[in-house]
């Protein structure tokens, strides 16, 4: 019986000694997960049991168990490099079989989609080609084409026009007013906005501001280009005009913009009529009060349509003031934009994929998943630092980054194996020295029973 003794315990020390070189040989090892050997005593038993006074059997190996425990977050800037702070795995798939991992070597296919360093698809939530994230689970894919131009169709102005200003010596009067873009006298102060047409191109919108005479005190006038012509007339001059009024406190007043209208004193187009039901203090301009142009090649100086269209856009003016202080603009926005060519990958803690682009827009390219299990330890492993479903786990629970019990998402980061090597050293030494006593054992017993052999 010593014999089997010892020999178990040369069984249960070699397994020991596998377990702990296995976990010094992943400590480098991202997202490897160390083991762990359990085990327990034997005893013989029979039909009435083994009695208070039963000799054991050796010692068998009851479990490898894995712990979980988190590892340390060692960045990498590699942008596509993930690593999970909290509960979670990866959820990856080759051809429709699904892993888990926590190892975050992630990258790009030739065709775009996010794969790790085995060729293994992470899964997650698509985006549309508007940017909402769609919830059903797929291939997260990475969208390399360049993003198409977008037409302004909204822009929003906050600015404050000084009440103390004069008319200018050059605008004329309110009768017969006088304006001319290319001289300053002209207009009180003047600012500029970049609005897109359908084809990307960028154009400048320049809103010129001009005081009224006394006593209307509180009323402007503001005349508009782009690109220092007509909206709607390249071949003229002539801007759209506005009467921009303001009340006693400052704000703007009921009605706040109204268009002009050419008389034979103000030569200029008719301003476009502002629709019925436009916010106060918002102008509007239909698809046709503007067409985009360019330099004429033909006759330098000049400009000509340029082929793209415009879109209908309001000018939201909401919030201007008029008070005594210096001429700004304080907030200024619009939603057009030219073409873009990607220029980077970012990836939030929640995990949305974020495509920048050269134009600087930024697109929503779908949402990594994580999945969590009720018994992790009851994962099967399946090497290449991965683990499959079992009976034991349960099923898995699917969900985004930092949502219910998750953790959070870091990009541009890798999580470092959990194996303490200076723990792992001293199991070795112990594992050696289990080894050599039942090794010492068996060494013992054979002497016993060559003993008994030599008697005659």
């Amino acid at each position: 019986m010593s014999f089997n003794i010892g020999l178990s315990g040369l069984r249960a020390a070699t397994s020991d000694l596998n377990v702990t070189g296995n976990n010094i040989a992943n400590a480098g090892t991202a997202g490897f997960k160390q083991s762990r050997a359990e085990f327990a005593d034997v005893y013989a038993a029979s039909v009435l049991g083994t009695g208070k006074n039963a000799q054991g059997s050796g010692v068998l190996l009851a479990d490898v168990s894995q712990l979980f425990n988190q590892g340390n977050v060692n960045y990498t800037n590699n942008a596509l490099d993930l690593a999970i702070n909290g509960n979670g795995f990866f959820v990856t798939s080759n051809n429709g079989e699904i892993g888990y991992t926590r190892a975050g070597y992630f990258g790009t296919d030739r065709d775009g989609f996010i794969v790790n360093n085995f060729g293994y698809r992470l899964q997650g939530y698509a985006a549309d080609d508007s940017g909402n994230i769609l919830p059903v689970q797929s291939d997260l894919r990475i969208s390399a084409g360049q993003q198409e131009p977008r037409a302004t169709t909204s822009v929003t102005q906050r600015l404050n026009l000084n009440s103390n200003a004069v008319r200018p010596a050059n605008a004329g009067t309110m009768a017969a007013p006088t304006f001319d873009p290319s001289d300053s006298r002209s207009f009180n102060w003047s600012t500029s906005t970049n609005i897109y047409d359908s084809q990307g191109n960028a154009h400048v919108m320049t809103q010129y501001f001009v005081k009224n005479e006394a006593p209307a005190n509180n009323g402007w006038v503001m005349h508009v280009l782009i690109d220092g012509v007509n909206p709607r007339d390249p071949s003229s001059t002539q801007p759209y005009s506005y009467a921009v009024n303001y009340d006693a406190a400052g704000q703007l007043a009921a009605p706040a913009i109204t268009p002009l209208a050419s008389t034979p004193a103000n030569p200029a187009l008719d301003a476009p009529a502002i629709p019925a039901g436009t916010p106060n203090g918002v102008f509007a301009l239909a698809d046709t009060d503007w067409v985009p142009a360019e330099k004429d090649p033909v006759n330098p100086g000049t400009l000509v349509p340029n082929g793209a269209d415009s879109e209908a856009f309001t000018f939201d003016m909401r919030g201007s003031t008029q008070y005594a202080a210096s001429f700004g603009v304080n907030a200024v926005s619009q939603d057009g934009y030219t073409t873009g060519q990607l220029a980077g990958i970012e990836i939030d803690d929640t995990g949305v994929i974020f495509a920048r682009y050269t134009n600087g827009q930024s697109k929503v390219q779908g949402q990594v998943l994580l999945a969590n299990f009720a018994n992790v330890q009851g994962l099967t492993p399946v090497g290449k630092t991965a683990w499959a479903q079992s009976f034991e786990s349960g099923e898995p629970v699917i969900g985004t980054p930092r949502s219910s019990t998750l953790g959070a998402l870091q990009a541009g980061a890798l999580e470092d194996s959990n194996v303490e090597l200076s723990d792992q050293l001293v199991n070795l030494i112990v594992a050696q020295r289990n080894y050599q006593a039942n090794a010492k054992t068996i060494e013992t017993e054979s002497a016993i029973t060559q003993t008994i052999i030599n008697l005659r």
